[in-house]
């Protein structure tokens, strides 16, 4: 698999061109050819997704919460996949319950978002998707909020493209936070070998109060517990430092490490 970062932006930046959390996964060598994932969909995002792939390829969207800064460029893919073509293309978004509400709620009318995007439940529990498996398990966020690990699929994993294969623990995967006040929701997704990108909002500083979020430190902490083979951290608001953030995660992880920017590929 490939990862690659579409936006790495928590809700708000002074870093010009940044834009906001979407992470892109793709299996190369699925059978029938490249396939596509697609975690979050925050502010900005989608037009380095479009510069990416085309948006309507996707075998699906994973939603980890509904922060405007991880779905609120579903409008933007909408309007994409409603007046691009001729007829419409349609995407299946799994998403926390609420998202289709408030997506029409924003255009003042219902049914604006089934003019495009197919919304289905998200669970806890490992699913197949396409040539994916993915498994979501909740976090301490919000009300619901999700963490991910995506791999791909064995060959006896079943051909149900939603179904609910066995998860090997042989195939090393990619692991995302979502946005959590705690990784005790995530690290029992975590697997040795795998690469955990995770959240660090608040950088080297404390969390302050009520924000819910998690610090570099504690990123590095789960990737320790888990046994991840490599830590990629994202969502680090304006007035961190990256060098201080890069060394408190150093303290706590001895693997390698990365803050990471829109545009990097990674190979998983």
């Amino acid at each position: 698999m490939q990862l690659t970062i579409i936006g790495a932006g928590p809700a708000y930046t002074n870093r010009r061109g940044a834009v906001a959390s979407s992470y892109l996964v793709r299996a190369t060598e699925a059978e029938g050819g490249p396939a596509s994932l697609l975690m979050d969909l925050g502010q900005g995002s989608f037009s380095n997704l479009a510069a990416e792939i085309e948006p309507s390829t996707l075998a699906a969207i994973l939603v980890s919460h509904l922060h405007p800064d991880h779905f609120i460029d579903l409008v933007a893919l909408r309007h994409y996949l409603k007046w691009e073509f001729a007829p419409p293309r349609r995407v299946i978004v799994f998403a926390p319950a609420g998202l289709t509400e408030r997506l029409d709620a924003l255009d003042g009318h219902t049914g604006f978002t089934a003019e495009a995007l197919d919304v289905a439940p998200l669970a806890e529990g490992a699913r197949r998707i396409g040539p994916f498996v993915v498994e979501a398990r909740l976090v301490a966020h919000t009300e619901e909020s999700y963490a991910f690990r995506v791999s791909a699929a064995s060959g006896s994993d079943g051909g149900s493209p939603a179904g609910a294969p066995d998860v090997s623990t042989s195939i090393r995967g990619l692991v995302y936070s979502g946005d959590c006040a705690s990784t005790d929701g995530y690290v029992p997704l975590i697997r040795p070998g795998d690469t955990l990108l995770s959240e660090a909002t608040s950088g080297e500083r404390p969390v302050p109060p009520g924000a819910q979020h998690i610090t570099a430190v504690d990123a590095a902490r789960a990737a320790t517990a888990g046994g991840a083979a490599r830590l990629l951290l994202t969502h680090i608001l304006a007035g961190s430092s990256r060098e201080d953030t890069y060394a408190a995660a150093r303290s706590a992880f001895a693997g390698p490490i990365r803050l990471v920017t829109e545009g990097e590929t990674f190979e998983i």
